[in-house]
């Protein structure tokens, strides 16, 4: 019962993406996380109030998870596939961003202004300033984070624990995402969460990376990833960022504004110059790729699993 909710789940996200007419439990997440960082972000013992608070909502989820794929499996086989599939699609964000990351490329091509628009969809940043060549690059460093963050992480904690994992891992990315900021609101309150996303994402980020490198078959550009993939601030997110500039010889980095205040990301690459369409199109590519080569590493470790067993 792993490989069937694992392609089923797949193909989904494939036909379908992140369709908005359709409810998503990651709503559900940030619902959850508003709801408590309103009513406990403030005073004192802000550090400790936001832990307790992710560790909880991880918690919760993972053991909600793995309570009703139980009850599921005792029930029907079929309902537990059916539950266990929706839960691999819900956590995969692999077409969706792909597809918004064509069309800042689209927009850009017709406008600066439409394609700040459009990238502001997909970024934190603040893009009302950004250059052409800016916002083409916000576009591809999301597409690079998102392959691990929404593809091959969520795989990965998949392989290790199941649908519920898949499903605690999103929580922890949502988590970070809303509360994980280094700013004066967050500070406090998101500290654990930052840091049980950046322990989440470590080996999947670098897997992320091999795997964008190894598709291309160019081996050698794991050193350009050892070299500026530590150098980001994230621990983690520069390991895809500085694959993806290797691979189309590009600059990636550099300073933006979050909420009114300036961050300084160091640069990744040195090879500063326009990026075009063709650059989005490898850079998808190149994702695509990736994330068979990660499906096809785990459903041969499952069916090389189930021929030792057998």
């Amino acid at each position: 019962m792993f490989a069937l909710p694992l392609v089923a789940g797949v193909l989904l996200d494939k036909l379908l993406g992140d369709p908005l007419w359709l409810p998503h439990p990651v709503v559900g997440f940030g619902k959850l996380i508003a709801f408590f960082e309103h009513r406990l972000n403030h005073g004192t013992g802000r550090k400790f109030k936001g832990a307790c608070v992710a560790a909880g909502l991880v918690t919760l989820t993972w053991l909600s998870a793995t309570l009703l794929l139980q009850y599921a499996w005792q029930i029907s086989l079929v309902l537990y596939v059916f539950l266990a599939a929706t839960g691999v699609f819900y956590c995969l964000a692999g077409k969706t961003l792909i597809d918004e990351v064509r069309m800042v490329f689209e927009a850009a091509d017709r406008s600066l202004e439409e394609g700040r628009r459009q990238v502001a969809r997909i970024v934190g940043r603040d893009t009302s300033g950004l250059t052409d060549t800016e916002v083409r690059t916000a576009a591809l460093e999301t597409l690079a984070e998102n392959l691990s963050d929404g593809v091959i992480a969520p795989l990965f904690w998949y392989l290790l624990l199941g649908v519920p994992g898949m499903l605690a891992y999103k929580m922890v990315n949502t988590l970070d995402s809303m509360i994980g900021y280094r700013n004066e609101r967050y500070r406090a309150f998101g500290c654990f969460a930052a840091r049980l996303d950046d322990v989440a994402n470590y080996l999947p980020a670098r897997l992320t990376a091999f795997l964008m490198v190894l598709v291309t078959g160019r081996l050698s550009l794991l050193r350009f990833v050892f070299r500026y993939g530590p150098r980001h601030a994230s621990p983690n997110s520069g390991y895809p960022e500085a694959a993806l500039a290797g691979i189309l010889d590009c600059r990636f980095g550099g300073p933006h504004q979050y909420f009114g205040e300036w961050v300084y990301k160091p640069f990744i690459g040195s090879h500063e110059r326009p990026l075009t369409s063709r650059d989005m199109q490898t850079a998808i590519r190149i994702n695509r790729r990736a994330e068979l080569l990660m499906l096809l590493i785990m459903l041969s470790a499952s069916f090389a699993t189930l021929y030792i067993n057998l």
